[in-house]
């Protein structure tokens, strides 16, 4: 498959920015409705992760470099994961941690198996994509980045949601 590289991450950068659409949206609702913003300070970092991450491989990785397809089928399958994450938490979904007082803990989707399947999912794609470009180190650097910044974020969030509980 030529190109495929290009291709693929044109892909999940536009799914990124549609997905900052959303969460934008969602967060002047919820906060409209009240909702607290809790660990701003720490998000910006999220976005530098992502674009570095990206860019990074749009720069290393040569963009001819034929793709490892059972790895792009897994990462499709990553991203039906976070569809249904997204459309489980519905109005609640965004990339901030905003807190509705008052509002109950959603419990639908794959949040009846695990608290965090978003971050799980995130943590995958991190390593899927430059993996099946070959791109070991950076899938190795940017998970590791990834694993510290996520946890982190839990750690904020759970603090938050625990208070709602």
């Amino acid at each position: 498959m030529l190109l495929a590289l290009p291709l693929v991450l044109g892909l999940i950068a536009g799914q990124r920015l549609g997905e900052l659409w959303i969460a934008r949206r969602n967060t002047r609702l919820l906060k409209a409705r009240g909702g607290i913003e809790i660990g701003a300070a720490h998000y910006p970092l999220f976005i530098v992760l992502h674009i570095a991450w990206l860019v990074a491989i749009a720069l290393l990785v040569p963009m001819d470099t034929p793709p490892n397809m059972a790895l792009i089928a897994l990462l499709l399958v990553f991203q039906l994961g976070r569809l249904w994450t997204i459309a489980s938490l519905g109005p609640y979904w965004t990339t901030r941690i905003i807190t509705v007082p008052g509002a109950p803990l959603v419990r639908r989707g794959p949040y009846r198996f695990v608290r965090h399947p978003n971050y799980m999912i995130v943590a995958g794609e991190i390593a899927i994509l430059p993996l099946a470009f070959g791109a070991w180190r950076i899938a190795l650097v940017f998970s590791i980045l990834s694993a510290m910044l996520t946890l982190y974020r839990i750690h904020i969030e759970n603090a938050a949601l625990d208070a709602r509980v």
